[in-house]
């Protein structure tokens, strides 16, 4: 784990060959599900169309709702079939996120759209400006340009559950201790004021 002060901000770091980190990234969302915890998002599924070639959708992990986010160029296709319109629907999802204060936020990865500026990039901001919970894939070859999205602010998590499911114990721990400060400060806010109040009516 890339050692940096507490944070809302997670990055699963991933070989650019691996496989299996969408399947890691979709259990985990169920795992907290079952645990009671809200999760909102997306998560990337990989099927075939039925004329053969490959088919990218992202999946709203509240609601079962899919997005297509590959162009069908044909089974022999070697070019990018990624669609930058099916990503720009599917961005809905993480702005509803945010509206919502979910538990924690999960957007599918950072991928090539984001590093220009483009893709989820806009919602990835205003999660993190707003300090909420947030967690996403990164490839090796995109990790420059994610830590200097980040200002190099995050965890960085290897592919592994546990992995992940310490760093949601962490975040859990520290929602917990804000809400405590703030507890606290308005009980003392109250207590200031019942007391200005007291010396007031003393002076009369």
């Amino acid at each position: 784990m890339h050692t940096l002060p507490p944070s809302f901000l997670a990055a699963v770091v991933h070989p650019d060959y691996l496989g299996g980190v969408d399947t890691l990234l979709a259990d985990f969302c169920r795992s907290l599900q079952a645990q009671g915890h809200c999760v909102g998002g997306v998560v990337q599924a990989n099927r075939v169309r039925p004329g053969g070639g490959k088919w990218m959708l992202l999946q709203d992990v509240r609601t079962g709702e899919e997005f297509s986010i590959s162009q069908d160029l044909g089974a022999q296709s070697q070019s990018c079939c990624l669609d930058p319109a099916g990503v720009a629907q599917a961005s809905m999802v993480l702005r509803q996120a945010l509206l919502d204060r979910v538990d924690v936020t999960v957007a599918n990865r950072f991928g090539a759209l984001e590093a220009a500026g483009a893709g989820f990039s806009s919602e990835l901001l205003a999660l993190m400006a707003d300090e909420r919970p947030l967690l996403t894939l990164v490839s090796e070859k995109h990790l420059q340009a994610w830590r200097s999205f980040t200002g190099g602010l995050g965890y960085e998590l290897p592919p592994c559950a546990s992995a992940l499911h310490s760093w949601f114990a962490l975040v859990m721990k520290m929602k917990m201790e804000m809400e405590m400060e703030m507890e606290m400060e308005m009980e003392m806010q109250k207590t200031h004021t019942a007391l200005d109040w007291q010396e007031q009516w003393q002076e009369r």
